[in-house]
């Protein structure tokens, strides 16, 4: 028999996953271009072309033994220090490669530094809509999600909700800019907003908050939008990051966490995040993908190529009826539902081939997630789709 945790983890297992499983089926029963499968974040844009350069560069010139060995649990010194350094350059900050723990992915990132963090019943507060896997990871570590109720105005964090659901028990506070599944970015006022909340919770509890920003589409941005780097806002502030969306490298799980010296307990923090990541099974991040991304620093996929969509895909929704919000970054489109049961509108579209997420999964029921990271072929497509299904509601 299965252990008792892993029962709750299947029962809730990604909605997102199981309808990207649902695609698969109906694309060989329907045809690939008779289905529109916008489930899964999965980038259709391919990397940039100096990182297939640099790994042919790697493979046929770089020591096989170093290539493919071990190294230190944080990840290899030179690419962390020039991690750290493009870093710096980039947000002036002033972070040391032993600021830098390399990870395999986000997810793993995030992983470790609950895992590093968590006691049981310490309690970790993240805003509404958020990324549904919070929970697990959370609760993996016998810790609670608390969740703040979102703003369906500007789907900025309710700052107000916040102080009043930090606790005595309350270890850390996730936010994920730009977000998953709104492609809002949380602006410098309501960071500083946030950050004045925490310092005055930690000074009136007599505790440490810490800070998780998850940023896996920090680079997905349009229109000059600026993402604020969130350590210059409150000190205790530790950066999960990944290079799946930046470069389109979702399968190579790569990416860092960002601990900075300022952050309480530091010292303790980094040594303790290496240990966790080896006791969670990573041992160390991939080391021909970390070799490879710390030549790739300045390289970025094909925003135009995501923004292309996003304006198709926006404008048509709209002129259908469809209310969102439009999105300045990430590659999703948060939509109202026409109906208050979004399930029943899911399914609804389903029928006329159009694979959309729940919001619910988000902790934002009412509404569904929309991910235009598709071909355009696939967005162009599903715009008759679309019409026949707003001709049910409107």
């Amino acid at each position: 028999m299965i252990a008792e945790k892993m029962v709750s983890f299947v029962k809730n297992s990604s909605a997102i996953r199981a309808m990207f499983e649902e695609g698969k089926k109906m694309a060989a029963q329907y045809g690939a271009e008779n289905v529109y499968d916008f489930s899964l974040g999965n980038p259709n844009v391919p990397a940039p072309e100096i990182y297939r350069q640099t790994m042919m560069r790697l493979l046929e010139q770089e020591d096989p033994v170093y290539l493919h060995g071990y190294m230190n649990n944080a990840g290899f010194e030179e690419v962390r220090a020039a991690i750290a350094e493009s870093l710096n350059r980039r947000f002036q900050t002033a972070f040391s490669m032993q600021n830098i723990i390399m990870t395999a992915g986000a997810a793993a990132g995030l992983n470790i530094i609950l895992k590093t963090l968590l006691n049981p019943g310490d309690e970790v507060i993240t805003f509404a809509p958020y990324f549904g896997e919070y929970r697990n990871y959370v609760q993996n570590y016998d810790g609670i999600l608390v969740e703040v109720s979102p703003d369906c105005t500007s789907f900025q964090p309710n700052i107000k909700e916040l102080e009043e659901k930090i606790t005595a028990k309350t270890k850390a506070v996730i936010i994920n800019t730009p977000n998953n599944p709104t492609g809002v970015v949380y602006s410098a006022e309501t960071l500083s907003a946030m950050a004045a909340v925490l310092e005055a919770k930690q000074r009136e509890l007599r505790t440490d908050i810490y800070l998780i920003s998850d940023e896996p589409y920090r680079e997905l941005v349009y229109g000059g939008v600026e993402v604020p780097y969130v350590t210059k806002f409150y000190p205790n502030t530790i950066v999960g990051y990944s290079y799946s969306k930046s470069l389109s490298l979702p399968g190579e799980r790569i990416g860092y966490l960002v601990i900075p010296d300022e952050a309480a307990d530091a010292e303790n923090i980094i040594s303790a995040a290496a240990v966790a990541g080896r006791i969670l099974g990573f041992v160390n991040a991939p080391s021909i993908q970390q070799l490879a991304v710390a030549r790739c620093l300045d390289a970025s996929t094909d925003i135009a190529y995501y923004d292309r969509n996003r304006e198709t895909i926006y404008q048509a929704l709209k002129k259908l009826g469809f209310s969102c919000i439009k999105p300045e970054g990430a590659f999703y489109l948060f939509i109202k539902s026409p109906v208050a049961d979004e399930t029943a509108f899911c399914a609804e579209a389903k029928k006329q081939h159009i694979l959309i997420v729940p919001g619910s999964s988000f902790g934002c029921p009412g509404y569904v997630r929309l991910a235009y990271c598709v071909s355009y072929e696939t967005i162009c497509g599903s715009i008759s789709a679309f019409e026949k299904l707003a001709a049910i509601y409107f």
